[in-house]
């Protein structure tokens, strides 16, 4: 796997940051040089689950690479073929319903954008509160089109959180390595 070359976009669903983190580890420690994107929010703010620059430091210490940031970092991707696979894990609902609409405005969608144009495979990692009610339209529509994977997701919560929604981390390789093979996981509903 050492040839393979992956980006891992981070956006806002802190909560499970240190799952996607673990992840991360295991897809550089299995040969697979990586480079992290996050999202503004993702970069800029601190939350109950800890502050953002410890994030960075984290991400660039696993991937030896520093954080792209910013949407002219982000631009180049596609154009340089930077990445054999874009995973997007956690993805929020925020960050499915921009995708969905072809709305490019932040460092990750437009990485997705940019990483596109070379039909080449988008992995989402999808942790949403909505993921059963307002983003369900959003995940249908990125099912529907070509060139996007989704790690197998499941509620995680039915009973306090009936619509929530968070993929099973602990199948990013597996089903990242599917995608790089143009084919989806299965079951994507577990």
């Amino acid at each position: 796997m050492s040839d393979l070359c992956f980006g891992y976009a981070l956006t806002g669903s802190f909560c499970t940051f240190e799952k996607s983190f673990r992840q991360l580890e295991k897809l550089v420690a299995s040969g697979i040089k990586t480079q992290v994107i996050m999202s503004y929010y993702a970069f800029l703010t601190d939350t109950r689950f800890g502050k953002a620059e410890d994030f960075i430091k984290r991400a660039e210490e696993i991937t030896g690479n520093e954080v792209i940031a910013t949407i002219e970092d982000a631009e180049p991707i596609g154009p340089k073929k930077m990445f054999d696979l874009l995973i997007v894990s956690p993805c929020t609902g925020n960050t499915l319903g921009k995708l969905a609409a072809g709305i490019y405005d932040t460092p990750v969608t437009l990485a997705v954008k940019s990483h596109l144009r070379n039909k080449r495979p988008v992995l989402i990692g999808v942790s949403t509160n909505d993921a059963l009610r307002i983003s369900a339209k959003s995940i249908g529509t990125l099912l529907a089109y070509r060139h996007f994977f989704f790690i197998p997701m499941k509620q995680d919560d039915y009973e306090k959180k009936p619509f929530s929604v968070v993929c099973d981390f602990e199948k990013t390789l597996p089903a990242a390595m599917a995608a790089v093979e143009g084919r989806q996981l299965e079951p994507i509903l577990l």
